[in-house]
């Protein structure tokens, strides 16, 4: 422990603004993750595992991209279309035979899928790890505010995942299709009954979450190194949002991910060795007290 390096850093205003920017930066990605994850798992009720996978194919794709054209505006484009449909086939071929099953059998089949991409990109794109570099774009000096430089990818990330909550929040409560998969959620019978393919509409959901996944990789792409089995630790985390904050609900993964990104970016200063800790007791005691998350509704 480093207790006095955590009370230091809260004592100087430059340095707790520099580790409040680094945990929303954390935050950003994860909620990226985490919201198409809440998505799968509130409307389809399915423990995808393989969730991450398709984090890290969305980074593999926009490496490729970059390396053929070296425009990161496009590969922010056709990276998390190209997850999007590697999604819709995935659900189409293999996940909808495992709708309603124990989650013993949903956990396998996506916990096998997790081993068959490794093993993908690892024949397509090789065993070491790759990176790209920092765009152009965003090569430019950084912004100082309170006493911290911020670089101007941060500032990107920041203003991005904002939108994008902004963004799934308006499609799901304001929109007829966003309506229709709130009804997928709660009532799927009644829905097939009013002549809406229900089936389809579990595509698309999956297809949707899928996609939002491989915006997050690639947006992570300049931050980190880009390798065979990146997506494991961050569908762990995902999966911590997402029950922390409540199945289905994209304001409470927003939430959460700030907390988780805040809690590890103070953390690793004071307790370097298990910060992420204190994010699983957080968990239990949320779980305890309200089983269904802080944002989830209790289902009767």
């Amino acid at each position: 422990m480093d207790i006095a390096s955590l009370l230091n850093c809260l004592a100087d205003p430059g340095c707790m603004a520099g580790q409040i920017i680094s945990g929303i930066i954390i935050a950003m990605v994860l909620f990226l993750v985490a919201s198409g994850l809440s998505l799968i798992l509130g409307v389809l009720g399915l423990l995808n595992f393989a969730h991450g996978s398709l984090y890290m194919i969305g980074a593999y794709f926009t490496y490729t991209v970059m390396a053929s054209i070296g425009n990161f505006g496009v590969a922010l484009i056709l990276a998390p279309i190209g997850v999007g449909i590697c999604g819709v086939i995935l659900e189409r071929f293999f996940i909808k035979r495992v709708y309603g099953l124990d989650a013993l059998y949903q956990l396998l089949m996506t916990y096998a899928f997790i081993l068959i991409f490794d093993d993908v990109v690892k024949f397509i794109w090789g065993i070491f790890d790759l990176s790209i570099r920092m765009p152009s774009l965003f090569r430019r000096p950084p912004v100082t505010a309170i006493g911290t430089i911020v670089p101007f990818y941060y500032l990107f990330l920041i203003v991005v995942g904002v939108l994008l909550v902004v963004a799934i929040w308006l499609f799901l409560s304001k929109t007829k299709y966003g309506k229709i998969i709130n009804a997928a959620a709660s009532d799927p019978e009644m829905l097939m009954c009013l002549g809406i393919n229900v089936p389809f509409v579990y595509t698309i959901v999956f297809g949707l979450g899928s996609l939002l996944a491989g915006v997050g990789g690639a947006l992570a792409c300049p931050l980190r190194a880009i390798t065979p089995g990146m997506g494991f630790a961050v569908i762990i985390e995902s999966f911590v949002i997402v029950v922390i904050g409540g199945m289905g609900s994209i304001l409470g993964t927003f939430v959460v991910a700030l907390m988780f990104g805040l809690m590890r970016s103070f953390g690793i200063l004071g307790f370097p060795f298990f910060e992420l800790a204190f994010i699983y007791v957080f968990m239990a005691v949320v779980l305890i007290v309200r089983p269904a998350g802080l944002f989830g509704k209790v289902r009767i």
